[in-house]
């Protein structure tokens, strides 16, 4: 048998690593760092970027990184449109309701029981939204460009003190809400606050806000509001809202075309990575919240009276309001025509 020397084996490590290098390259380009704009910590709403920023990583072979800042250490959350456009960061998660004026037409997606029945649905209207004309116009004026939605499911209430057995208790309760579902809980003689998501806690707990909407059930445990609460609502699904992952134009025009080509190709993995994060969070978070909380079940007499009140009526007047600003009509139709309905 041959036997390799000390400079032998160090030939071969250094070809094994320029090998590794070379299939781990499997994009060529030129050094990059983005930074990307986040608020709250690593969880189930941040599982697309943080795909993303890894795929990015492997296949340019640490050429280009995309750097994720979490707990609100670049901006604000209710800032990150502001901090795109002018240029402060390349990237950013958003959440519409918390500045409806900046993005009014992206307020569609929160209109109450949107037809969202299911995954494949709520990722075709929420593709459809960001690809309407009206969305992409008003993105643009903050220098921003939707890449994907963080395709948040369906909102629940987790709440203290009574529970409300029926729709008729929700007459007087503060929640927190925000666009059609704020305006859906009005119609029930709710009174609804927009509080920020890492406001919900201290607020639940105080009492300042009887109960909270949130993405159930990740974004609930993942603020820890069941640790404050007494009761959710399993089946009330008033709506939700959209929350998707920006970039800033400016930086993606920059971006050589082997680069844009890499963020195209990544996005179904993206997509696919932060649909099975909520799937994961419900397997876990659902046997915990039913053993410790009580769970509030709506007859379907009850909802049917809820979306015909809370639904259209609020849709409307919604499209009334926006009309002369842009087709909210039309945007309305879109979400609609996505799914294969008329509205």
């Amino acid at each position: 048998m041959t036997r390799i020397g000390a400079t032998g084996l160090a030939l071969l490590a250094a070809i094994g690593f320029a090998a590794a290098g070379a299939k781990a390259a499997e994009v060529d380009g030129p050094k990059l760092n983005w930074d990307v704009s986040l608020w709250g910590k690593k969880r189930a709403f941040t599982a697309g970027v943080e795909r993303l920023s890894a795929l990015v990583a492997e296949k340019t072979g640490g050429s280009w990184t995309i750097k994720l800042h979490y707990g609100g250490a670049l901006s604000k959350s209710r800032e990150n449109l502001d901090g795109l456009a002018v240029d402060a960061f390349q990237a950013a998660m958003f959440c519409n309701f918390y500045h409806p004026k900046k993005n009014p037409a992206l307020m569609s997606l929160t209109m109450p029981f949107l037809p969202m029945s299911d995954w494949d649905n709520n990722r075709k209207i929420r593709d459809a939204v960001y690809a309407h004309p009206a969305v992409k116009q008003e993105l643009a004026k903050w220098n921003a460009m939707a890449y994907v939605s963080s395709y948040l499911p369906q909102y629940e209430f987790l709440g203290k003190g009574k529970p409300p057995a029926t729709l008729a208790d929700w007459k007087g309760l503060t929640v927190r809400a925000g666009g059609g579902v704020a305006r859906a809980m009005k119609v029930l003689g709710a009174t609804p606050t927009t509080s920020t998501a890492t406001e919900v806690y201290t607020g639940v707990q105080q009492g300042t806000m009887d109960a909270a909407s949130f993405p159930f059930t990740y974004a609930h445990v993942a603020y820890k509001i069941h640790e404050v609460a007494d009761w959710y609502t399993a089946n009330l699904s008033p709506g939700t809202s959209d929350c998707p992952l920006a970039f800033s134009i400016k930086a993606y025009e920059a971006l050589p075309a082997q680069y844009k080509k890499l963020l195209d190709d990544a996005k179904e993995d993206v997509i696919e990575t932060q649909i099975r994060a909520y799937v994961a969070m419900d397997k876990k978070n659902l046997p915990m919240l039913k053993q410790k909380l009580k769970e509030v079940r709506y007859s379907e007499a009850q909802l049917a009276r809820f979306r015909a009140a809370g639904g259209k009526p609020v849709i409307e007047a919604w499209i009334a309001d926006n009309q002369g600003k842009f087709d909210a009509r039309g945007v309305i139709q879109t979400i609609f025509k996505a799914v294969g309905r008329t509205y």
